[in-house]
C-alpha cells in the first residue's frame, strides 16, 4: 500500500503484519478441501496525516458480499441491540408514520423488521443475493445492490429522501470510503440524519482485538479518522455513542454539512481520549503488534498443553473474526477438531485455511468436551449464558482476547 485511501498520503506506517490469511467468510465445502485455496496479505497500517488504520483493498466488495455466509438473525443479543436502536431513533428524531428510513447493509433484516412492525416506511440495501432474499421473505423490502452515489441517487429519485439513513457494521467493509459517503448523502434528506455504527480502533488497540482486523474491513476508524472521512462526502459529525458491541463500537450520528450545527460535547470528549491514548501520533501504535503477539503464544500454549494432558477442546461459532485468530495462530483440527455454529448456513462446511470442520451446537453436549473455545469472545455474556450446560460435566470456556481467560460456568 503506497498511499492512504482517504486523503492520498503516501506517510504509511506499520502497525501489525499478520501475514496471509484468505477470506475470511470463504468457508469452504467438503469437495473444495483438495483445491488450491488463495490468500492474500493481512497487513494494517496507519496513515500518519490523518490516522485512518486501513489494510490494502486485495479483495472487492463483490468477490465476499454476492454471496455471504453471516446472518445477523442468529445473534440473539445483536437482534435485541436493533430493537433498542430502533425504538430510540424513533423517539430522538419524532419518527412517525410519514417517516421514511433506508438501511445500508441490512442484511436479512434483523434491524429493518422492527421499523415494520412499528409501520414505517423502509428499504434495505444489501448487496448480498442470498441474504437480500431472506430479509424478503421476512417482509422487509431490499434492494440487492451496492451503495454508491449513483444508486443513493436512484434510490432517493425512486422513494424519495430518508429521514435517516442507517449504516451499521459498513463503514469499514467498502474500500472506496468518499464514494459511499457520498451514496450516504444521496439517500439522506437535506434536514435529515445518518447514524453508522463501526467498531472504535481505540479499544481495538487497548483490548488486543486483532481478530477484528481481516479482508472484509478495510479500514479501521477513531472518532478523528471518522470526522475526516463523513465530511468528504458532504456530512458533518454532530454526535457519538460509546457501544459495547464487537467489543467497543462508536455510534457516529451525522447530518448534512449544511444543517449539522456544532457537535455535542461527546464528540470533544472521545477525542480527547484519542489523542491521551495516542492515537494520533505513532505512540499509540508502535507496542500493539508485540501484543498481539502475546495472544498467540499464549492460545497455543494452552491448546498444546492440553493435547497432552489428553484433554478435549472444541470450538463455539465460525465468525470472521474466528478465521483470522484461528489462522494467525496456526491451529489445525489437531488442536481444534471442530467448531459448532448455529448458522445452518455453515454446517457440513470448513473454516477457511484452518479447515476446521463447522457442526451444528448439539454436538458439543454430545461429546462433552473439557473445554469449549469461544470464538466470538465479543459475546461473551449471551454465550457464558448460552453455553451453561457444561458445567454438567465439569466443561470450562476459554476466552483468547483480550488475554487468555479460562472460565468455570454455573448453572
Amino acid at each position: 500500500m503506497t498511499r492512504c485511501r482517504l486523503c492520498g498520503s503516501e506517510a504509511m506506517a506499520s502497525v501489525v503484519d499478520l501475514g496471509a490469511t484468505p477470506p475470511c467468510e470463504s468457508f469452504l465445502a467438503a469437495d473444495q478441501l483438495d483445491q488450491p485455496e488463495p490468500a492474500f496479505p493481512l497487513h494494517l497500517r496507519v496513515c500518519t496525516d490523518c490516522w485512518l488504520a486501513q489494510i490494502p483493498p486485495l479483495i472487492t466488495p463483490e468477490e465476499t458480499f454476492s454471496e455471504y455466509a453471516y446472518f445477523s438473525s442468529y445473534s440473539t443479543s445483536w437482534v435485541e441491540h436493533a430493537r433498542t436502536f430502533v425504538a430510540d431513533a424513533v423517539r430522538r428524531l419524532a419518527l412517525g408514520p410519514d417517516a421514511f428510513v433506508v438501511e445500508v447493509a441490512s442484511n436479512d433484516g434483523y434491524l429493518l423488521r422492527h421499523m415494520v412492525d412499528r409501520g414505517i416506511r423502509c428499504l434495505g440495501i444489501e448487496p448480498s443475493v442470498n441474504v437480500g432474499a431472506a430479509a424478503r421473505e421476512a417482509d422487509v423490502p431490499t434492494l440487492t445492490e451496492f451503495l454508491d452515489p449513483g444508486v443513493g441517487s436512484a434510490v432517493r429519485a425512486e422513494h424519495g429522501p430518508a429521514d435517516l439513513v442507517v449504516a451499521n457494521n459498513v463503514y469499514a467493509h467498502i474500500p472506496d470510503v468518499v464514494g459511499f459517503t457520498e451514496g450516504l448523502r444521496a439517500l439522506v434528506a437535506d434536514d435529515g440524519w445518518v447514524s453508522i455504527e463501526v467498531q472504535h480502533l481505540l479499544t481495538l488497540i487497548e483490548e488486543n482485538q486483532y481478530d477484528t482486523i481481516y479482508h472484509e474491513h478495510f479500514q479501521y476508524y477513531t472518532v478523528a479518522s471518522a470526522t475526516r472521512a463523513l465530511a468528504s462526502g458532504g456530512l458533518t459529525l454532530v454526535d457519538v455513542e460509546l457501544l459495547p458491541t464487537h467489543g467497543g463500537s462508536i455510534r457516529l450520528w451525522a447530518r448534512p454539512a449544511e444543517v449539522a450545527g456544532e457537535p455535542s460535547p461527546a464528540v470533544a470528549d472521545v477525542l480527547t481520549r484519542e489523542k491521551a491514548a495516542g492515537l494520533q501520533e505513532l505512540s499509540g501504535y508502535t507496542e500493539f503488534s508485540a501484543r498481539v503477539a502475546k495472544v498467540r503464544r499464549d492460545l497455543l500454549k494452552f491448546l498444546v498443553e492440553a493435547a497432552e494432558r489428553g484433554e478435549t477442546v472444541v470450538g463455539y461459532g465460525a465468525p470472521g473474526k474466528g478465521n483470522t485468530l484461528l489462522n494467525h495462530c496456526g491451529i489445525r483440527p489437531d488442536l481444534l477438531p471442530y467448531t459448532v455454529d448455529r448458522n445452518p448456513y455453515k454446517h457440513g462446511r470448513f473454516t477457511p485455511g484452518t479447515r476446521i470442520p463447522i457442526l451444528p451446537p448439539e454436538r458439543i453436549a454430545t461429546d462433552r468436551p473439557d473445554y469449549v473455545l469461544v470464538l466470538p469472545w465479543n459475546l461473551r455474556a449471551e454465550l457464558t449464558e448460552q453455553l451453561s450446560f457444561v458445567h454438567e460435566w465439569g466443561g470450562r470456556l476459554v476466552f483468547p482476547i483480550p488475554e487468555l481467560s479460562i472460565v468455570e460456568v454455573k448453572a
